[in-house]
């Protein structure tokens, strides 16, 4: 993320003749919305100092009653948006309340993951917390979808077919190679370093693409400048992108892993030569607090009804909570890959892009900070380090293996029993807590109450 000021954009907006400032955020659940401005003088300026007022209930931030709330362009974030005809600017956006002072809205994602980033620094020491997603994802050449009273369906059409050894397949067999190759100089022009791009193991067309470390908001904000670059590309090639986590029977599941370390004094935290996996004591409980806090985490990193259709066992679904070197099947992996003291971390595998990033991100570290002040031996609480097979029935029997929640419903449950650990620091409050559990307890009971395609072949001559 490149510092910015008034001046600087002023000569951008100039030097590229834009035409309209377009400023974006995500509502409560991480749907993208936007507002798109035509350029006038001192346009930014206005918008710094003043804003633009927005209905805040319709994104699922406040009461019809008390819905007026303000957008303010985050400078930093300035990007010229490729997927618009006229020249337009677009930022990510502070959201503030109507008050005297301008307050920062305190359940805006981007400004808990401020606080959380104030509140590591504050109690570990550590400079910034580093993140690197690997970003799933399936291409469709077609798909039709509807629910009504009377009709549901969703009918996919791909234009690959493996046999199994889908992973890493080569042209011609792997026909999105230079879509990603395409999205890949998309991703650079959003200010995203991508590590690399391959063919996945879903045999339909699944695809990945791996990007390089960034701080925790700029994270967040890459994350949805992926899925935004991503949707507009295929949208462009008449084709069809999904991040569900589970959008095809059968077939390997969409993941958002995410790679993290801490650097102090621009070295990383969590680096100790000889130790198991590299991984110092600071990590350990780093790692800890994760795993101890795993269930009540899923209700934010794993935030929908088809995340777990996705964390069941096969498939390299990571749904126990272990760590170890390279096993997959654990919620955390330490990789046996890394060999770089700098790139020392741990890889956090059962979240998904349905995940608020803002949310998922702040939620995951303020777990890992807890490991950190509670001192959480993840060795001493059962939870590894294993190189084995965890899932055997064998190892099971003979170790108390914690499993991840096996429903969105059971997540919830788990977040209610365990959420103190989010409001250290004031970053999570009463009132968001509860906003999320009914926005998420409404979309169970939505989907609850439809009937499934499959019970009409299970029980409709029953």
């Amino acid at each position: 993320m490149q510092k910015q000021n008034l001046q600087s954009i002023n000569a951008m907006i100039k030097k590229n003749n834009i035409e309209v400032i377009d400023l974006k955020c995500i509502d409560l659940v991480g749907r993208l919305h936007h507002i798109s401005l035509p350029v006038y003088p001192d346009i930014m300026k206005k918008m710094t100092s003043e804003g633009v007022g927005f209905d805040g209930s319709s994104y699922g931030f406040r009461k019809v009653e008390n819905s007026d709330m303000i957008l303010v362009p985050d400078l930093d974030t300035a990007v010229i948006d490729p997927f618009r005809q006229a020249p337009t600017l677009s930022f990510y956006s502070h959201i503030l309340l109507t008050d005297d002072k301008r307050s920062p809205f305190p359940q805006d994602g981007r400004y808990l993951a401020k606080k959380a980033e104030k509140l590591l620094k504050d109690i570990t020491g550590a400079d910034k917390s580093w993140w690197g997603p690997e970003f799933e994802f399936y291409i469709f050449s077609d798909v039709e979808y509807d629910t009504r009273t009377s009709t549901s369906f969703y009918n996919v059409k791909h234009a690959e077919e493996f046999y199994k050894r889908a992973y890493h397949a080569a042209n011609p067999f792997d026909i999105y190679d230079d879509f990603r190759d395409e999205a890949s100089k998309l991703f650079k022009h959003f200010g995203i370093d991508v590590k690399y791009h391959h063919h996945e193991v879903g045999e339909r067309g699944q695809q990945e693409i791996e990007t390089y470390f960034s701080d925790l908001l700029c994270t967040g904000d890459n994350i949805i400048s992926a899925k935004y670059l991503l949707f507009n590309l295929a949208r462009q090639k008449d084709l069809f992108v999904t991040f569900m986590p589970k959008p095809m029977y059968h077939q390997a599941g969409n993941g958002m892993h995410l790679h993290l370390f801490l650097t102090k004094k621009g070295k990383n935290a969590f680096y100790k030569k000889g130790e198991y996996g590299n991984v110092n004591e600071l990590g350990r409980y780093f790692i800890g607090g994760m795993l101890k806090h795993g269930p009540a985490l899923s209700a934010f990193t794993n935030p929908s009804t088809n995340s777990y259709k996705r964390l069941v066992p096969g498939f390299e679904a990571p749904v126990a909570m272990t760590y170890g070197q390279g096993n997959r099947a654990s919620a955390i992996r330490i990789p046996k890959y890394v060999s770089n003291p700098q790139e020392t971390r741990f890889e956090f595998r059962p979240p998904d892009a349905t995940a608020n990033p803002y949310l998922c991100l702040t939620a995951m570290l303020l777990a890992g900070i807890d490991g950190v002040v509670n001192k959480i031996d993840p060795v001493k609480e059962g939870y590894g380090p294993f190189d084995k097979n965890i899932l055997s029935d064998e190892f099971v029997s003979e170790h108390d293996v914690q499993f991840l929640p096996r429903n969105l419903t059971e997540a919830l449950d788990a977040l209610a029993a365990d959420n103190n650990f989010l409001k250290r620091g004031g970053i999570f409050t009463d009132e968001l807590l509860q906003q999320w559990t009914n926005t998420k307890n409404e979309e169970i009971k939505a989907i609850g109450t439809m009937p499934h395609p499959f019970e009409y072949k299970m029980y409709f001559t029953l």
